[in-house]
């Protein structure tokens, strides 16, 4: 099925560790995480071991420009990063990943994937199922507000949250640290 909002569907792909320098500028460059919650991605960066030890795609569209990407951890079961371009944002490709993640989080048997939330996404993943379980405190230097904790209920009785919130297709990632860069 193609989406409205591309010419083509975006194809879906494992990262390999080729790809993690394109997915660290990815998550740089984005909007969401400039001003009070760019503390959060200094010094952060997605690396080839990191790309190995878990699961992790992108998407790409017909051009292999790269619109996105994720990462489920599976033990404990998380989205431990979910990052869309800016200039992809709203047009299908973060609805695209996030579904892409729930199926492989089935796959793989995972009883459900929590997500902490930056928290102006919470609408996102609450919009295709989540539900709120709690609230993270602030963890200064680096984290300095409260993180919407969600949970993706995967089990065969689970329902879509009835209190979900309108799609808007523009999600900013839940952030957990990753490796820090080197030190120089």
């Amino acid at each position: 099925m193609t989406s409205p909002e591309f010419h083509e569907q975006p194809a879906i792909r494992r990262a390999e560790a080729a790809d993690a320098d394109a997915l660290t500028a990815l998550m740089h460059a984005s909007r969401a995480y400039r001003g009070a919650y760019a503390s959060i991605l200094q010094g952060y960066r997605v690396t080839p071991d990191y790309v190995a030890r878990h699961r992790v795609f992108l998407a790409e569209d017909a051009h292999g420009t790269l619109l996105g990407f994720y990462a489920l951890v599976c033990s404990p079961p998380e989205l431990d990063l979910a990052f869309v371009a800016d200039e992809a944002q709203g047009r299908g490709a973060g609805r695209l990943l996030l579904t892409h993640m729930l199926d492989e989080a089935r796959a793989a048997g995972l009883p459900g994937v929590r997500v902490v939330s930056h928290p102006p996404s919470e609408g996102f993943y609450r919009a295709l199922g989540a539900r709120r379980t709690g609230t993270l405190p602030a963890s200064p230097p680096k984290v300095t507000w409260e993180r919407p904790e969600l949970w993706f209920d995967l089990s065969a009785t689970a329902t879509p949250a009835t209190t979900a919130a309108k799609p808007d297709d523009s999600p900013s990632p839940p952030l957990t640290p990753l490796e820090p860069a080197p030190s120089p």
